[in-house]
């Protein structure tokens, strides 16, 4: 049988779905089939006879890639995974297979490299597990479904609405659905954390202030309130807000406009307000810790977004929409977890929830060079289950009669001594500001052991 003729082989490669290209020595371009011309958008004609890194600007083109390592080690490599860049300038994952050309002597003239585009293949693995995001909210779990059906319908009404989960848990997501959901996405969405800013800056902030005496050297500012004019204002931590400023929310949000008496205009917005809270406000207003009519007027519609770790069957899908997020931004092409990896990873109860997932994944992507995710790539912290090594210095508080106030103590106290007393790393856990736990700190009457009893954390 005779061998095909370069036509006959031409005409082969051309009918195949992968990308195909040949290469000198040189790594000059003398091959480029039909599909390769798809993927990169680039014609064979432009192609040929140019230097592959120019037509594909991997992040490893000139050094390290998988055609130089064929021609350098004389073998094949394969199941490479990496992003090229088309002549859109959108960057897409491929997997490659590359193989060194040889001629009759079995002396090497070059190589030949198949790739293959997986974005289609991604976008399927999605559409077929029912995984893709909402908002960036990515589950399957029951009860994130029921309640991401449920924010659509709340969406649509012009009203309040109380977000209530553990920090971390991206309530700020769930705002950003809400407003871009509603008729006032054309307005703006503004975001206020009560838990970001000391006392005496947060009634200016929030209300803003008029113009004083020139002799104060302050000009007029318009408050976030304001700014949210026509959209929706996100209030994260409203219960950290001082009980003056929950009365003066009330009367603002019950009475848009009113007439303050050193300007001559009215003040007040037409806003949406959507607040958060790390817990049950409504317990917290039955314990006289917030204000009454302020929740009347914001907590009439409650979702509760449950933690990571009453849902994690939702790990998987997250770590897949994490990983592909962070390929994105990094420029590079991590194809995904191994089972003994994610094993690890769904042991751990993220007390910091789906940020501290987020967290683990862009370590673990700066660590691992290509190929899988595995164990050696994850941050030590997933791997102890428990630091009893850091004894509290003093009798853990118990949660008398299971009150509100006494559980979240206790909480805190727990995180404090695993943390070894050290705030900053405490509030990193837990998902929030290090001022939002000292006030809460401040707020329970809790008191960090002396100084000279603490530890580093490890």
């Amino acid at each position: 049988m005779d061998l095909p003729s370069a036509e006959h082989t031409r005409i082969i490669l051309d009918s195949i779905g992968d990308g195909v290209f040949t290469v000198d020595l040189n790594r000059v371009i003398t091959f480029f089939n039909r599909a390769a011309e798809k993927i990169t958008g680039v014609k064979r004609s432009q192609a040929v006879g140019r230097h592959c890194w120019e037509i594909f600007k991997t992040g490893t083109c000139k050094q390290g890639c998988s055609v130089q390592k064929a021609l350098e080690s004389e073998n094949a490599v394969v199941h490479s995974t990496v992003f090229i860049v088309n002549t859109e300038d959108k960057k897409i994952p491929v997997r490659t297979c590359t193989a060194v050309l040889k001629d009759r002597s079995g002396r090497a003239i070059g190589a030949v490299e198949t790739f293959r585009d997986l974005s289609v293949v991604q976008q399927l693995r999605h559409e077929l597990a029912g995984k893709h995001p909402f908002y960036e909210i990515v589950s399957k779990n029951d009860k994130m479904l029921r309640l991401i059906d449920m924010l659509e319908m709340v969406a649509e009404k012009d009203i309040p609405v109380l977000l209530e989960g553990e920090g971390g848990t991206e309530k700020e997501r769930f705002a950003k659905a809400v407003h871009s959901l509603s008729d006032r996405n054309n307005g703006p969405l503004v975001n206020f954390c009560c838990g970001s800013l000391p006392e005496t800056f947060l009634e200016s902030e929030l209300f803003g202030h008029a113009a004083e005496a020139a002799a104060n050297n302050r000009h007029s500012k318009l408050g976030r309130m304001a700014l949210a004019n026509g959209g929706t204002l996100f209030i994260d931590d409203i219960d950290l807000l001082p009980p003056k400023l929950q009365t003066r929310l009330a009367q603002e949000l019950r009475y848009p406009v009113s007439e303050p008496q050193d300007t001559g205009r009215p003040t007040g917005a037409d806003v949406r307000i959507v607040a958060a809270i790390q817990g049950n406000l409504a317990e917290r207003m039955s314990a006289g810790a917030f204000c009454k009519d302020l929740f009347e007027l914001i907590g009439a519609v409650t979702l509760r977004i449950p933690p990571l770790r009453e849902r994690k069957e939702d790990i998987p899908p997250l770590t897949d929409h994490l990983i592909a997020k962070y390929n994105h931004l990094n420029g590079k092409a991590i194809e995904g977890v191994s089972p003994e990896a994610l094993s690890i990873m769904m042991s751990y109860d993220y007390p910091g929830n789906t940020q501290e997932l987020e967290r683990v994944i862009e370590y673990s992507l700066v660590i691992c060079p290509e190929g899988v995710l595995n164990i050696e790539h994850l941050p030590e912290n997933l791997f102890r289950k428990s630091n009893r090594h850091l004894q509290p210095p003093h009798p853990e508080p118990l949660a008398e009669n299971g009150s509100l106030m006494t559980v979240e103590r206790a909480f805190i106290y727990k995180s404090l001594a695993r943390n070894a007393w050290n705030r900053k790393s405490t509030a990193k856990e837990m998902g929030i500001h290090p001022t939002t736990l000292w006030r809460k700190m401040k707020r329970l009457n809790m008191e960090m052991p002396v100084r000279e009893r603490r530890k580093k954390p490890r």
